[in-house]
């Protein structure tokens, strides 16, 4: 029998009633979101990643004027239990990544520039101390890209590479990876300036991958060449209505399971924009945008049957649910009144 309850969490930033990271349950039968609560009470855990096998989750932790990775243990009923976690002076990282053997994390600091491994402990999944650290130089044109922005670090599919998005530059660089975390510079791609690269997915089963920028509100289609790591631009398309003029901040960017449809977050218009795939080509064409009934839109993600989309309003505080039709890739709105302050990321375990 097909799974029909999937547990998921939503990382926040930890200010106002919220207290760290929360766990809920969807149910696909009901069609709604249950038992949300908090799961672990700890500073900023505002973006999460779970390993492949269930066991630990990694979050992202500021502690005083220090931050890094917090590793917890997952339970059987989905409760988070504190493992430890690895700290360094100053802000903390925006986002965390693992692989999908369970061996590294990585993080992504947003305010010092630079990108993080950690190799993981087998026996107890602990996070050990950083294996290797590196800070980028640059700038770009806007005001708010004064200095290198590291928004994002995940592995290319394949494990050789790690992918990172720096949105203070504009460009998509790939690091090698090494067995013992070491990163070596692979490749530097230069985006269009101003565009300020935010978030990365891999298309499932081609080398092309699609960047969401948060200044212009565009998503880029990219070719990857697994061989050296290295991406190329094939299409620049814009997340907005022509006429929407007002400040919009793009947010995440996902793609469903089958490759068919990617989805991209626009806070400010607060919607979801859907496109469709070529499947010749993997370049994008418009098909609707979904207001996300709420303020700030920062995360959401497809849920394992491929039939849902939660939603998190960052300032408005509030999850949304959708259903999704996978043959038009359309989103339909279900409820919107789910409470969760300062929701900034959502992840399901693994199915």
């Amino acid at each position: 029998m097909a799974e029909t309850k999937f547990k998921g969490y939503i990382g926040t930033y930890t200010k106002g009633d919220s207290k760290g990271i929360y766990s809920f349950t969807l149910d696909t039968n009901e069609g709604k979101i249950v038992d949300v609560q908090v799961a672990a009470e700890l500073g900023n855990p505002t973006y999460l990643a779970i390993s492949k096998d269930n066991r630990y989750l990694y979050s992202v932790v500021k502690e005083g004027n220090t931050g890094g990775i917090a590793a917890f243990s997952i339970g059987e009923a989905g409760s988070l239990s504190a493992i430890n976690s690895q700290l360094l002076e100053g802000a903390p990282p925006c986002y965390v990544s693992v692989d999908s053997k369970n061996r590294m994390v990585f993080g992504a600091n947003y305010h010092q520039g630079l990108v993080q491994s950690h190799l993981i402990n087998q026996e107890d999944g602990s996070v050990l101390p950083y294996a290797s650290i590196r800070e980028h130089e640059g700038s770009g044109p806007d005001p708010r890209q004064e200095k290198p922005h590291s928004h994002f670090s995940e592995l290319t599919p394949d494990g050789k590479f790690l992918a990172v998005c720096e949105l203070g530059i504009d460009a998509l660089i790939t690091y090698a990876v090494e067995e013992d975390g070491t990163l070596t510079k692979a490749h530097l791609l230069p985006l269009k300036a101003g565009s300020g690269p935010r978030h990365l997915v891999f298309h499932p089963n081609r080398d092309m991958a699609y960047v969401m920028t948060e200044f212009s509100s565009e998503v880029i289609a990219l070719n990857y060449n697994p061989e050296n790591g290295r991406f190329s631009e094939v299409q620049y398309i814009s997340t907005l209505p022509e006429d929407f003029k007002e400040n919009n901040q793009g947010s995440a960017i996902h793609i469903s399971a089958d490759g068919r449809y990617v989805y991209a977050g626009n806070r400010g218009h607060n919607s979801i924009a859907v496109f469709s795939v070529d499947p010749g080509s993997g370049e994008l064409t418009f098909v609707e945008h979904t207001s996300t009934e709420g303020d700030w839109p920062r995360d959401f993600e497809i849920d394992p049957s491929g039939k849902f989309v939660v939603a998190v309003n960052q300032e408005s505080g509030n999850a949304v649910l959708y259903i999704r039709d996978e043959v038009s890739g359309r989103l339909t709105l279900i409820t919107s009144d789910i409470t969760v302050p300062y929701g900034v990321c959502v992840k399901f375990l693994n199915y």
